[in-house]
């Protein structure tokens, strides 16, 4: 059962959208600012946003945030299983390993830490709005799990459960396997990083389609993005112009997730500052890193001393937004597009 909160009508006009970056074991960071800002405002993050997006990992901290489960219990599954579902083994044998034979890990631990925290629950459980990328490799196009809406008259997702799609999300091609979701006649799946690695833009397009705009229940439209840690921009000058798999190594995923996170900061910034109806939009971006820091934040380094290195620069982004009326803008109210 849908409704709109109507305890005060001009107030009402406003959706809220959050968004949160892939990047795999990285989603510590991005979970430790969502963290924070529930400490700081007391509140659960899916009781003020009417609509949160995620992918890859960030999938996974949206899935948790639908169901109110404390995001500090979505940090601890980096800590407590992070080295299980990426364990540190040889380098060269394991990428040997990535190039000839198979992806670099399995998911099963993953689904494993995944049913822990989701059960049997399927999308039809969230309490709010969701999108979540993924691609479909059986059809060769984006696929966005969404919350069944009447307002797109949507019943497609309904029955999917969260594990499945946590699992079709951040399925990174070379790292984790590819993902055969029953719900679908077996449709295949990879992480929808390789086309919304941030998927602002994808929630933006989502509000304006169906919710916020002329003849439609909101006329304003909010915004706040969640970015992951990513190496300074550019590489050191490459010698080697014909580069194979080999050389590329893990350069050749990460390189296609930063540009495509970066050009969709671009056009969701000009969007909110050119389009006829312009929105608030508040990009939380990763914090700056050092080379020495560079050279161990990554997706896959479960080590103490990178997870301890993303938790504090999290929680230290955390202290440093939490503080601005852009950001607590968001907390002033709760949302206004009521499911349950």
């Amino acid at each position: 059962m849908v409704h709109l909160s109507s305890s005060d009508p001009s107030e009402s006009q406003t959706f809220k959208v959050l968004s949160i970056d892939g990047g795999g074991i990285k989603g510590l960071y991005s979970a430790r600012i969502l963290e924070n800002f529930e400490d700081r405002f007391k509140c659960h993050i899916a009781d003020y946003f009417d609509l949160i997006c995620g992918t890859s990992t960030g999938g996974l901290i949206a899935l948790g945030l639908s169901l109110n489960i404390p995001v500090g219990l979505i940090s601890n599954l980096y800590y407590r299983r992070g080295n299980k579902i990426f364990p540190q083994r040889n380098v060269l044998l394991s990428s040997l390993r990535q190039i000839f034979l198979r992806s670099k890990y399995d998911n099963s631990e993953l689904r494993r830490a995944l049913e822990e925290m989701f059960g049997e629950r399927t999308l039809a459980d969230s309490r709010c709005l969701l999108c979540i990328p993924a691609f479909s490799l059986t059809d060769g196009r984006p696929f966005i799990f969404k919350y069944d809406h009447s307002e797109g008259n949507l019943c497609r997702d309904g029955k999917t459960k969260y594990v499945d799609i946590a699992l079709a999300t951040s399925a990174a091609p070379a790292y984790l396997p590819i993902v055969t979701v029953d719900t679908y006649d077996r449709k295949q799946f990879i992480d929808g990083g390789i086309y919304a690695n941030n998927p602002t833009l994808v929630g933006v397009v989502e509000a304006l389609r169906y919710f916020v705009g002329s003849g439609k229940k909101f006329q304003k439209l909010m915004v706040m993005s969640i970015g992951s840690l990513e190496p300074n921009p550019g590489r050191r000058f490459v010698a080697k112009h014909h580069r194979s798999v080999i050389d590329w190594n893990k350069d050749l995923i990460a390189t296609f997730f930063e540009g495509q996170a970066y050009l969709t900061g671009y056009f969701v910034e000009t969007l909110a500052q050119h389009c006829d109806s312009p929105f608030d939009y508040v990009r939380i971006p990763g914090a700056p890193l050092s080379p020495e820091q560079a050279r161990i934040i990554n997706m896959d380094n479960t080590s103490s001393e990178a997870l301890n290195l993303m938790s504090q620069m999290g929680n230290d982004q955390a202290y440093l937004w939490g503080k601005k009326p852009e950001v607590s803008n968001f907390f002033k109210d709760y949302k206004r597009y009521i499911i349950r």
